[in-house]
């Protein structure tokens, strides 16, 4: 088992500020914490890249770093520069790795060199007093921009409203970023549409640039009519061994080749998701307690796959590597009332 060593530096390298992704393992060899004093001592925390092939938070944090570069940042900043290796090959992890983003104190992957060293990151950012965390990511599928929470506390809510009024509740998958920041601190996810985008690439500017700016972090109601929030309620694999495809008729299960034009469209039942030759269901849906409720929200009906509930999918993806190293995407209801 590899061991891997947090790499940790308070001055920019040159290089830093417009290196490219796949180059980034020239710069910095390991997964490096970077950190900068600001006027506010209380640090933003920053993660990016945790998945190799999601580029816009570097991108992002290029950005800030630049306009910043000659003079005081508002905040102290810490940016954590997660899975360098994978970047280099432009690919979410490693066949050998762990999901980066599933190491995080409160996960099942608590004895992986990985996780020793995000605990570590978590130990330094928590002794800091972290002020709040943002972890960007990018989506393989069409997906709208949206923030992602995993607590309903009033901070987290006013939080996420500032990057838009689109937000994702969840308490599943264990082990992500933003799950074991919240036990610290406001923390969000950012899903910023396809990766490297100028769209995506300055929504997640902007937002670090606010946060920098913030003094506090509002602990005020908001309207209903403020968000859109949902709630994830199950995340869909493909069952172990079925054989999947998008295009080959020799497939056991064939996924409508326009699957991701369904990810934050509100369906109703009976919607198809595919063709299977078997009676038996070929997906895999796992609640927030970790059950299996495959048959809650999908059926097989004459060899089509059909939803069974009025539901919203997202991150619903194309790229079947993603699938199996991952997940095909999730299910949600939307959260007609709350109150934080």
């Amino acid at each position: 088992m590899e061991d891997l060593t947090l790499h940790r530096i308070e001055s920019i390298p040159e290089r830093l500020l417009d290196i490219d992704a796949r180059d980034l393992h020239t710069l910095l060899p390991d997964p490096t914490l970077l950190y900068r004093e600001g006027k506010e001592p209380r640090p933003l925390f920053v993660s990016v890249l945790l998945h190799g092939d999601e580029i816009t938070g570097l991108l992002a944090v290029q950005r800030l770093l630049k306009k910043y570069r000659t003079h005081p940042l508002p905040r102290s900043l810490a940016i954590f520069f997660g899975n360098i290796k994978a970047a280099q090959f432009g690919v979410r992890r490693l066949d050998s790795q762990p999901d980066y983003n599933r190491v995080w104190p409160g996960g099942d992957q608590a004895d992986c060199p990985e996780a020793k060293l995000m605990q570590k990151v978590w130990q330094i950012m928590a002794e800091r007093g972290v002020f709040a965390s943002v972890d960007i990511h990018n989506n393989s599928g069409r997906n709208p921009h949206y923030a992602c929470i995993n607590s309903l506390d009033l901070r987290f809510l006013n939080f996420a409203r500032l990057f838009g009024r689109l937000v994702v509740y969840f308490r599943r998958p264990l082990g992500v970023q933003s799950m074991a920041f919240a036990q610290l601190c406001p923390a969000v996810t950012l899903e910023c549409g396809r990766p490297g985008t100028e769209l995506g690439i300055r929504h997640a500017f902007d937002f670090l640039d606010t946060c920098l700016h913030l003094t506090a972090i509002p602990n005020k109601p908001l309207s209903s009519h403020a968000l859109d929030l949902f709630h994830t309620v199950a995340q869909v694999k493909i069952r172990p061994g079925i054989r999947f495809s998008f295009k080959s008729d020799e497939a056991e299960l064939i996924l409508r080749e326009d699957l991701d034009r369904l990810n934050f469209v509100e369906l109703p039942a009976g919607v198809g998701w595919g063709q299977t030759c078997s009676n038996a269901l070929p997906l895999l849906a796992v609640d927030e307690e970790g059950n299996e409720v495959s048959e809650r929200y999908f059926a097989v009906d004459r060899g089509r796959l059909v939803l069974t509930r009025k539901l919203m999918p997202s991150m619903l993806t194309l790229d079947e590597r993603i699938i199996r190293q991952d997940c095909l995407g999730y299910l949600m209801e939307r959260l007609e009332s709350w109150s934080g």
